[in-house]
């Protein structure tokens, strides 16, 4: 159900304040110990569920497009900061150990499927039971092995799912497709097979090949950037506090105390207005080719501040953390089962939302490890 909301401008600026002032209160020294440390890899993720989700209330949830702006335009860039991470990750797991492809298969899909088939049969008996709601056999065939070919986020059982069968596809692709010699010739052939299918205009993928065009970039972006940071961590041994310290001894000491200074907080200022203002031009965007552009531009823009800022956010790793797990909830409990909004200020339901997103979660990790353990054990 659509939310009314009133003073959607001061509901924002008391939400944004609170926010900014956990994010301080988590903020710590950030440790430099390599190239692209786990612990980046969760304050990004974090980051980007905020990002679609933020986005999902501010643009579909309620009634007036002001409230959350401009915490709320930047969804693409989020789904693209996922899709990003998921290709570095597999090729940075790969190259250190690669496994045969059943094993392959049997770790990764039993981790993207576990959570996903819980919190898929959790929503359909809800809505049976609670909503009368039924969906056809086909759906949930469907539905089941991750086929998703429509995202109505007001008809359908959970809409963001439709990003759940693309990185099934880039998951069942990877272990083939993948050259431990040279992963940048495996990035242009993943590339080459999404653009080969999407070019196909098939009838069954006409309502989310839109989203797929937008975002077909990013996955094997990630590839190459895991093959790099992998080659610098690992083949050469270099990690980044050494090359910043032997970058920073061939500075003269009177640079160092006064251009560097200056520079950084200006080169900080620089990327956040940079990633707002291409955030919002993305979205005036109607040519895909130009608005997935802008979109890898912002987003490569976020990760480079997110790699040179000097502290961590342990809010963000939190949110990092339980990302995946949130992506598959969030939606249908605030469109469906809204149980903050109808009676709290927004400001006060979203904040409550972003407690029970987590809380919730972390109890479907609990489940899915269970469930994960068990399997593992048989």
């Amino acid at each position: 159900m659509l939310i009314s909301i009133n003073n959607p401008i001061q509901s924002t600026i008391i939400f944004e304040c609170i926010l900014f002032a956990v994010l301080l209160l988590s903020a710590r020294v950030k440790k430099f110990d390599h190239f692209f440390p786990i612990s980046q890899s969760h304050e990004l993720k974090g980051f980007a569920i905020l990002l679609i989700v933020f986005s999902h209330i501010g643009y579909f949830l309620v009634t007036d497009h002001r409230f959350l702006f401009p915490l709320s335009i930047m969804a693409g860039v989020g789904v693209d900061l996922f899709l990003f991470l998921s290709g570095l990750g597999l090729t940075a797991s790969a190259l250190k150990k690669k496994l045969p492809i059943h094993h392959f298969y049997f770790k990764n899909l039993l981790k993207l499927f576990t959570p996903f088939w819980i919190a898929l049969t959790a929503f359909l008996l809800l809505d049976f039971f609670t909503l009368q709601i039924g969906y056809p056999k086909l759906f949930i065939q469907r539905a089941f092995i991750g086929f998703f070919p429509s995202a109505d986020l007001y008809r359908d059982l959970d809409s963001p799912l439709w990003y759940f069968t693309l990185i099934l596809f880039y998951y069942l692709i990877f272990p083939i497709a993948f050259y431990k010699k040279q992963p940048w010739i495996s990035a242009i052939a993943i590339y080459g097979a999404s653009y080969f299918i999407l070019r196909q205009n098939l009838a069954l993928l006409s309502w989310v090949s839109p989203f797929y065009r937008l975002h077909i970039v990013a996955f094997p972006l990630g590839i190459i950037a895991g093959w790099v940071f992998y080659e610098l961590h690992y083949k050469y041994k270099e990690s980044f506090s050494n090359l910043y310290n032997k970058l920073k001894s061939k500075i003269p000491e009177y640079l160092k105390k006064c251009a560097l200074k200056a520079t950084y907080p200006l080169l900080i200022v620089f990327l956040i207005i940079f990633i707002g203002y291409f955030s919002y031009y993305f979205g005036r965007q109607e040519n895909p080719g130009t608005a997935q552009l802008v979109s890898i531009i912002t987003m490569l823009a976020v990760i480079f501040l997110f790699a040179i800022k000097k502290i961590e956010f342990k809010l963000l790793s939190l949110f990092g953390i339980y990302s995946y797990e949130i992506y598959l909830i969030h939606w249908p409990i605030l469109y469906r089962y809204d149980i903050f909004y109808k009676y709290f200020p927004a400001w006060l339901a979203t904040v409550f939302y972003l407690i029970f997103f987590l809380g919730l979660a972390y109890a479907f990790r609990k489940i899915s490890e269970i469930v994960l353990s068990a399997l593992s054990r048989k």
